[in-house]
């Protein structure tokens, strides 16, 4: 996909892709979030969250360092080459220096088909993601759909499809990450986490600079 272009409107950015949340047993949780669509192109970073709480983002530029980094907190930034794939099997494929995760997608969630049912425009609006926040605090705990993040910024969510994860492998800095586990405590990385039930959700994020 061609990226999006920089926006005539510079209070308002969009990306366009897709965020995988999973847990471990080893009690690292893990944000993967690959864009294929975004004002710098197509690009795949992660957010990872230690057993101790240390919070580490992985960027693969500058560019989305700066802009990741004052949105949500995190106690160390590293910029290293990062890529995200899927093999011949359909699943995800994510290497850098530090992080090398598979993830195998499973079928489609209940939520899932619900988000379907929502026309792609309306589902992906900010006013959209504002009606539904309040429902989805209720049904999955510890998510938003919309809220104020670091620096000023409002974030919109606007989901659009959600597969369950159901299976991992993989390693953070040389560790290995042992099996599939629930996101579980929520990560704490901004105003939202990613579903408990480890999932790879369509999502379309909304980033609102305000004055």
């Amino acid at each position: 996909m061609s990226p999006l272009p920089l926006p005539t409107n510079p209070d308002r950015w969009r990306f366009r892709g897709q965020i995988a949340g999973v847990g471990s047993t080893s009690g690292v949780r893990v944000v993967v979030g690959w864009w294929r669509q975004s004002p710098f192109g197509e690009f795949a970073d992660a957010m990872i969250e230690r057993p101790d709480g240390w919070r580490v983002l992985l960027a693969p530029s500058e560019q989305v360092r700066d802009l990741v980094a004052t949105t949500y907190t995190f106690d160390e930034t590293r910029i290293e080459e990062f890529a995200a794939a899927t093999d011949d099997a359909g699943r995800w494929v994510v290497t850098s220096p530090s992080l090398r995760l598979t993830l195998t997608p499973g079928p489609r969630m209940p939520v899932g088909w619900l988000l379907r049912a929502v026309p792609r425009r309306l589902a992906t609006s900010p006013a959209w993601c504002a009606v539904v926040d309040p429902i989805a605090r209720v049904v999955m705990s510890g998510v938003r759909t919309r809220g104020i993040a670091q620096a000023g910024r409002r974030e919109s969510y606007g989901a659009t499809d959600s597969h369950a994860v159901v299976a991992l492998e993989g390693s953070f800095d040389g560790r290995d990450l042992g099996a599939l586990a629930l996101v579980d405590p929520p990560c704490r990385f901004g105003f939202s986490s990613t579903p408990k039930r480890p999932s790879i959700t369509d999502v379309t994020t909304t980033i609102d600079f305000l004055r």
